[in-house]
């Protein structure tokens, strides 16, 4: 007689159950910082940044412009909160080659974003988000460069 299977199916490969929910709340996370950034930036920024000086900008989502800059932070920390959350074995990303993806791509992301920093210097106000940041562009390379490490701990 052979063993039972689960209840609940899941995918397998190489020995590893995959979860879908576990996949789709880590792509999640990281879709709604990135939308979480780019909306503040294209429709709350005019408003956040407005000093009183000529026509007053529509707020059409109010509460984005009242958080001003902490917009960045919550959006920044969806997107590391769902790449850390992909980090798990139950994930493609969290095991095998995955790891070495997730990892190089952390690692090397957050290189590229310090880098960019330091070679716009002036024409930083050229680039979107970027501009905003300021110094704080340091901590988002480097914050790229820690979830890469979440990911080192997984490599086996």
């Amino acid at each position: 007689m052979s063993k039972r299977g689960p209840r609940n199916p899941m995918i397998s490969t190489r020995g590893y159950a995959t979860s879908i929910p576990r996949c789709a709340i880590a792509a999640g996370l990281v879709v709604l910082g990135i939308a979480w950034i780019a909306v503040y930036y294209t429709v709350a920024r005019d408003a956040a940044i407005y000093n009183g000086v000529g026509a007053k900008p529509s707020d059409p989502i109010p509460f984005l412009a009242d958080l001003k800059r902490w917009n960045y932070l919550i959006g920044f920390l969806l997107i590391f909160a769902g790449m850390i959350f992909a980090a798990h074995k139950e994930t493609p990303l969290g095991r095998g080659q995955g790891v070495v993806v997730g990892m190089l791509f952390s690692f090397l992301f957050g290189l590229l974003w310090v880098v960019a920093y330091y070679f716009l210097g002036d024409n930083l106000y050229k680039v979107w988000v970027m501009n905003d940041l300021n110094q704080l562009n340091l901590a988002v390379g480097v914050g790229f460069m820690a979830v890469g490490f979440s990911y080192a701990t997984k490599w086996e």
